[in-house]
């Protein structure tokens, strides 16, 4: 071997090592997951200080636990069902226990989950009597050949598979019942304010696998008509996952986020569009549902490890953590909304 053979090999060896260095410093997170407890019109000065630290430690407790099991290697499903089912049993917030009141004084609950790996999903609206619709989502999506059960058949489904009932004292809670006693005291054809149109929680996650997955679990709009349906439990408004893109979960006006499906547009912004993560959800929300005049916002996750938190009201209860970093947060960077990348 000559001298310009060797010197020729040593100098494609170095080119290696420098090319290959970049790549490893620009490893993706080993997972991401971000949680939000709902959207709406409301600032600093109207959440008093002890409320804001119980929002706080709820939001940190739901994203301890979820950042714990993504350490351990659970699967990305796995961490948005646990997740999504602490928040349910967390009166708080509108889903599960601390779900508001319809205009017949009754709970219905909404819930839906998205696997991206295997781009398969589930969902049950109008559930009654169970403590995490969550679940019972999840074995709509694990358990059975259908995507979507509603109302008397999502009980019986939940039922047939032994998730946990709960009678109606377990939903009472005394904001959502005040809440529902000021709109029964509202005339027929007066607006509805718009605080008590949203309240949902939600959380996508990517996990050590590089899979993706979403879910959405609410409780609807207090004095809802009965059988009205918002976006939580719709596939494409208010949950995605596919693993080519990202996981998302949505919170807000839900008739809006339906007529613009928000969830699947920011999905097809990335994959047809070659938007990042950010870029597509500020145009799904700015662009396209905040144009119609919704409001919300959604939580969203990429394949790449991307954290994504937008929403065009000035409020939105949020957390956000990754291999390397973490953050809550609940108040707007401005009236106009937040667009938060991480």
């Amino acid at each position: 071997m000559n001298y310009t053979t060797v010197s020729f090999l040593l100098l494609s060896f170095s080119f290696y090592l420098f090319s290959c260095s970049p790549k490893q410093q620009e490893q993706k997170p080993s997972f991401a997951i971000a949680i939000h407890g709902g959207a709406g019109h409301f600032g600093e000065e109207d959440i008093s200080a002890d409320m804001q630290s119980m929002y706080r430690t709820s939001l940190n407790n739901a994203l301890t636990a979820g950042e714990d099991l993504l350490s351990q290697g659970s699967s990305a499903v796995e961490v948005v069902e646990a997740v999504i089912r602490i928040l349910e049993d967390d009166s708080l917030f509108n889903a599960g226990r601390g779900a508001v009141f319809t205009s017949e004084a009754k709970h219905e609950l909404d819930a839906s989950i998205a696997d991206g790996s295997s781009r398969n999903c589930g969902a049950v609206t109008g559930l009654n009597g169970f403590k995490h619709p969550i679940s019972v989502a999840r074995s709509v999506m694990d358990s059975s050949e259908h995507v979507f059960f509603s109302g008397h058949g999502a009980g019986v489904f939940a039922e047939k598979f032994s998730h946990e009932p709960a009678d109606a004292s377990w939903f009472h809670t005394h904001k959502a019942y005040s809440r529902y006693k000021k709109a029964a005291e509202r005339s027929g054809d007066e607006v509805i304010p718009l605080e008590e149109k949203r309240g949902t929680v939600g959380c996508a996650v990517l996990d050590k696998h590089g899979n993706l997955a979403a879910g959405t679990s609410t409780g609807g709009m207090t004095y809802k008509k009965h059988g009205r349906i918002g976006d939580s439990p719709v596939i494409g408004a208010g949950t995605w996952a596919d693993n080519r893109t990202c996981a998302v979960s949505a919170t807000g006006w839900g008739e809006y986020f339906i007529r613009t499906g928000v969830t699947q547009d920011v999905h097809s912004r990335m994959l047809h569009g070659k938007e990042s993560l950010s870029d597509a959800c500020e145009g799904a929300i700015f662009d396209e549902m905040g144009k119609l005049g919704g409001d919300g916002g959604v939580v969203a996750v990429s394949s790449n490890g991307e954290i994504a938190l937008v929403c065009n009201s000035n409020g939105m209860f949020r957390a956000w953590s990754n291999s390397e970093n973490r953050g809550i947060a609940m108040f707007g960077e401005s009236p106009d909304g937040t667009i938060e990348s991480h």
